[in-house]
Order: structure tokens, then C-alpha cells, then sequence
């Protein structure tokens, strides 16, 4: 909601204030379609000469989250917790029982309470292995929060991809900008002959295009990148959770203890309150009793 917010109000500032100042937006609109298949078209193509088709693939997937937000919501982060609460409790209690569950946890009791988190493939994954590599008796805790230290770093680089994607886009938009601004007065010095009112037109339409490749660098284009990027790193604070409260798990903390740390590394504005994080801790027991 914020991101269309801010858009409309960046073309009611711009176009607005342009217009209330006795601009004539005639000639601005005159001359976009043009100017926009020349800027847009060169922005694209050029993208998909960066990119391999995996990333444009994955680019245009994540411009829905610049509107829709953070994938994981503050009762996603209970959820987790609760999940990972029956999953150790039952890794000490029963292990033989335990396999099942992580091995088809798509079949799962445990794992199908919680559909939010099932669907996500990179979450059950990383739970599913380190329990598996605990039932293996690591000797070495350290050696597999390591394991999960890079395993996330690399699923973050990927999942930045298109931010960094459209950033590098938003950097070529200016100058792409300049190269229809040029051709228009190219365009231009080829009709010297006409009227001083005809080539002042015309002389307009092509500052447009600069005025095109700035406003969609620093207008949309960069915004968008830096705001899939922030979603993409707070979402990022989810699978972090899962590693700090696996790894506690690892060094034969109680249960209790193992699920508090996770939600102290809970960020701030998701994290659930003792009491309310106790209550759904009540629930499970209760359920499973």
C-alpha cells in the first residue's frame, strides 16, 4: 500500500507542481510514447543482456512484493516457533518417531498445522536437514551453525539477485535518457528550416527523454529495487530464527530455552510477547497431550 501511496503522490508532486507553474503538459505527452519506447525499450533489452532468464524470471516475481510487503507476518513467526517447539520435543522424546516427520513432512501431523510455513520449501528444507544432521550425532554444534551460516548467506545473495537487478537498470536510465534526448535534437537539426515555434517543440519533446531516463532512475525503478532488497533481507530474519533456534538445540538447551532464543531473535515489530507466545505454547501441548 505505501509503495502505490508514494508513487502517486511522486507523479502529483512532479506532473502537478509542472503544471500549477503553467507548464505545458501537451508537449510532455506529445512526446512520451516515443520517448518511452526508445528509454523503456533500451532498459529492457539491456536487462535481459545482464541477466541470465532465471533472474528476469525472478525479477519480475519479486516487483509484487514492492506492493504486497514482507511474505512473513508476526503470527508466521509464532507459528514458526510452535512448529519448532513440537518438532524438539519430539527429537528427545521419541527420534525413531521424529523421521517420519522430517522425512515426508508433507504428510506430516505436525508440519501440515501450519500450511503457511509447509508451502515454503526453503524453511522445511533447512528444518528437515539440521534435524536430520542432529539425529547423525554432530560431535561439533559450531561446525553445523557454520553449515547454516552459509547456507543462508548464499540463499541471500540469490534471493537480492533482483534488486540488485533493477538498481543496475535505475543506474542506465539516465543515459539511456540522454541517448533519446540526442537523437531527438538530432531529429531537430535536421528541420532548422521550419518556424522558431516548430523547433522550440521540438526541442522540448526531446529534453523530455532526459527528463524521462531521471524521473523513472530516481522515481520508480530505483525505489522499487531498494524496497524489493529491505523485503528480501526482512524476510530474511525468518530462516535467521530457525538457525538460532536449531543451533540452541544443538548445544542440548531445554526446549523452553532453545524456542526463547528464537523469539528474542525475532525482529522487534514481529516478535511475539512471552505471554502470548505461552498461551499457543499451551494450545500445542494440549493438542498433542
Amino acid at each position: 500500500m505505501g509503495s502505490i501511496v508514494g508513487i502517486i503522490l511522486i507523479f502529483v508532486c512532479v506532473f502537478g507542481v509542472y503544471i500549477l507553474h503553467g507548464g505545458d503538459i501537451g508537449i510532455v505527452l506529445g512526446a512520451l510514447p516515443a520517448e518511452m519506447a526508445t528509454i523503456g525499450g533500451a532498459a529492457v533489452g539491456a536487462f535481459m543482456i545482464s541477466n541470465d532468464m532465471t533472474t528476469v524470471k525472478h525479477t519480475a516475481k519479486d516487483l509484487g512484493k514492492a506492493f504486497k510487503g514482507a511474505k512473513w507476518k508476526p503470527e508466521d513467526y509464532r507459528d514458526l516457533l510452535c512448529l519448532l517447539f513440537e518438532l524438539i520435543r519430539m527429537a528427545r522424546q521419541n527420534p525413531v518417531a521424529l523421521e517420519e516427520h522430517i522425512e515426508a513432512p508433507e504428510e506430516s501431523s505436525i508440519f501440515t498445522r501450519y500450511p503457511r510455513i509447509l508451502e515454503d520449501k526453503e524453511a522445511i528444507a533447512l528444518i528437515c536437514d539440521t534435524l536430520r544432521s542432529a539425529s547423525m550425532n554432530y560431535d561439533d554444534p559450531h561446525q553445523v551453525e557454520e553449515v547454516l551460516e552459509k547456507r543462508m548467506e548464499s540463499n541471500l545473495e540469490q534471493a537480492l539477485h533482483s534488486s540488485h537487478a533493477l538498481q543496475a537498470v535505475a543506474d542506465g536510465l539516465p543515459a539511456l535518457g540522454i541517448v533519446a534526448a540526442v537523437l531527438g535534437v538530432v531529429k531537430t537539426m535536421g528541420s532548422i528550416d521550419q518556424p522558431p515555434e516548430v523547433l522550440g517543440k521540438m526541442i522540448g519533446g526531446a529534453l523530455v527523454g532526459t527528463f524521462l531516463g531521471i524521473f523513472l532512475a530516481y522515481g520508480i525503478v530505483g525505489p522499487l529495487g531498494a524496497k524489493i532488497g529491505h523485503i528480501v533481507e526482512e524476510d530474511s530474519h525468518f530462516y535467521q530464527l530457525i538457525r538460532e533456534v536449531l543451533v540452541a538445540n544443538l548445544h542440548n538447551h531445554a526446549t523452553n530455552i532453545c524456542i526463547e532464543v528464537g523469539r528474542q531473535n525475532a525482529p522487534g515489530h514481529y516478535r511475539p510477547s512471552f505471554g502470548e507466545l505461552e498461551e499457543a505454547l499451551k494450545s500445542v501441548k494440549q493438542e498433542a497431550a
